[in-house]
């Protein structure tokens, strides 16, 4: 059985998967005090009279690295870049500890200045001296020629607990993208490990010895051992987690705009005939533009726990969520509370209490307690669809791309909306209403998120540049820097990539029977130099495209 796990805002999703469909779910509290106590709460309640040896796999989703970035609750880090041609590294400038260093290579990867081995040293010292445990290290061509980075690496060692190198997070060359992903992977770090060895140790003590894997936000999922040299990669995981459950019950003769209404936020993606869209260069989060690769996906502060709140005589919902629903609780009214009120939400939680909590909103709008449910319902309705429909606006200003091609010329125009989350069916049935949208709910909707975890396969992608001039074929993320004669052609070139794919995928966790590969890149240029071609330029690109794992294809039938 499978152990899939989503770890939101307001909720903890937990269910576990069988061969026939879904063995059991539970909703817990999210726990922000104790978020350990809140995965071993859920997997403890859903396991109740299973045997541990049952487990063969286990997924997570997370939101602790992103909401840690967007929060700021990260430390200090030091990041040291070199350059080379072009725009002087100080315009990249981020954090308080930045320093851009003597030394640069070429973009063909040869030396035009060397480092300062003494000015490193100093920085050493600094950063010793100001207790940081934590750096990023970046040359501007680094992954045609990584030395300098792995130089000073070394000379960080003894004063850093970890190094990130930014020739090992991206083969790419967009040098102000791969500083920020340096830096945001040695920020989450701490967060990372901290839940890393806490879920282990818990797992352990349970008996449960199941490979861990960790969701990342482009809809695939990782092993958990190989998160920890790539923290980061977790970061809108939870949103990826939305978007895959989506995708089990999607149409793929269809677009579908989907919707997962939580408690804090609401995330938003649209899926082309079942292919989530991608972001081509990378995840942007909390001002840092980065080359972490990730579905495109949309998150506001709009959910049921929202705040709501009179500012003068403008409504406010969000973005905060200062608590639980005042029907079950909480310290200030909700759309939760509306719901309750206007009876959408079953016989849970305490109407007479949302009702009370209502009265000072109601007598602010100038309207009857029912009447401001209705209302406020209605706005956050009318607010996420707003949203929606800026997104797809802002979708079709730029092209369009899915996670396995780019479809030129392509608008998107979704007519569906598939909804997830708890409150799901309320709104669904009010949205459908305010807009020209056709509306359904998937099945097993409150724990969709993590179904959609649970069934994610393994994903990896791999970079590969090939000068055959210089003889050189590279593949800065995987280490590989190999030899290659100057007849080396572009048939060959795919054949490597494909390969290296193939070991880093089945070292991240995914099964080598069930790999679906493909080459999303693939460039080839001659250099000339006086009339003459003196070799070839390749670069190529391959992945395992996000998608369900083998066996569980057509699981959505055993929810109907």
């Amino acid at each position: 059985m499978i152990l899939g796990l989503d770890v939101g805002g307001t909720h903890t999703d937990v269910v576990l998967m069988g061969d026939t469909g879904l063995v059991g779910a539970v909703k817990v509290p999210t726990r922000h005090d104790d978020l350990f106590q809140t995965v071993v709460g859920g997997i403890d309640a859903v396991m109740a009279g299973r045997s541990p040896d049952a487990i063969h796999r286990l997924v997570l989703s997370t939101t602790l690295t992103t909401n840690a970035v967007v929060q700021g609750n990260v430390p200090h880090v030091g990041v040291i870049v070199t350059g080379g041609p072009g725009i002087d590294p100080e315009f990249y400038r981020l954090g308080t500890h930045y320093y851009h260093v003597r030394g640069a290579m070429d973009h063909r990867g040869r030396e035009r200045q060397p480092i300062d081995i003494d000015e490193i040293r100093s920085i050493v010292r600094e950063l010793a001296a100001q207790r940081i445990r934590h750096a990023a290290v970046v040359g501007k061509f680094s992954t045609r020629c990584p030395a300098h980075e792995l130089a000073i690496e070394k000379l960080l060692a003894d004063t850093c607990d970890v190094v990130f190198l930014g020739h090992r997070l991206s083969g790419l060359l967009n040098f102000p993208r791969r500083i920020a992903t340096a830096y945001l992977n040695a920020a989450v770090y701490p967060v990372h490990i901290a839940f890393y060895t806490a879920v282990k140790r818990s797992l352990a003590e349970r008996g449960i010895t199941a490979p861990i894997r960790i969701l990342k936000s482009d809809g695939g999922n990782m092993s958990f051992e190989a998160s920890v040299g790539a923290p980061a990669q977790t970061i809108n995981s939870g949103p990826a987690a939305s978007v895959m459950g989506a995708m089990v019950f999607s149409s793929e003769t269809e677009e579908t705009l989907v919707m997962d209404i939580g408690g804090t936020t609401t995330d938003m993606a649209i899926l082309v005939n079942a292919a989530p869209l991608l972001d081509p260069v990378g995840i942007a989060l909390g001002g840092y533009r980065t080359l972490i690769r990730s579905l495109n996906t949309h998150s506001v502060g709009l959910g049921g726990d929202s705040a709501v709140r009179m500012n003068g005589r403008d409504l406010c919902i969000g973005p905060d969520r200062l608590g639980p629903a005042m029907g079950y609780g909480g310290p200030e009214p909700t759309p939760t509370d509306a719901m309750m009120i206007l009876g959408l939400v079953g016989d849970t939680g305490d109407r007479d209490a949302a009702r009370q909590g209502f009265q000072p909103l109601a007598a602010a709008l100038g309207m009857t307690v029912d009447a401001a449910a209705r209302h406020v319902f209605d706005e956050i309705c009318r607010r996420i669809l707003a949203h929606a429909r800026r997104m797809i606006d802002d979708i079709n200003s730029r092209p369009v791309y899915t996670v396995h091609e780019m479809l030129e010329g392509y608008r998107v125009g979704p007519k569906l909306i598939t909804l997830l989350g708890g409150p799901a069916l309320p709104f669904a049935r009010r949205i459908e209403e305010l807009s020209d949208f056709r509306v359904g709910v998937v099945p097993k909707s409150g724990v969709a998120n993590a179904i959609g975890a649970a069934l994610a396969r393994t994903t990896s992608e791999v970079a590969l540049f090939v000068d055959t001039q210089l003889g050189v074929a590279m593949a800065p993320e995987e280490g590989v820097h190999q030899s290659v004669g100057s007849g080396f052609q572009a048939a060959q070139a795919r054949e490597l990539a494909l390969s290296l794919l193939r070991e880093k995928a089945v070292r991240n966790g995914a099964s080598p029977d069930h790999l679906e590969m493909e080459i999303v890149e693939e460039q080839s240029f001659n250099m000339v130099r006086g009339f003459r071609t003196m070799g070839k330029n390749i670069r190529i690109r391959a992945q395992i495209k996000p998608g369900l794992i083998h066996g569980f294809e057509n699981i959505s039938r055993t929810f109907i």
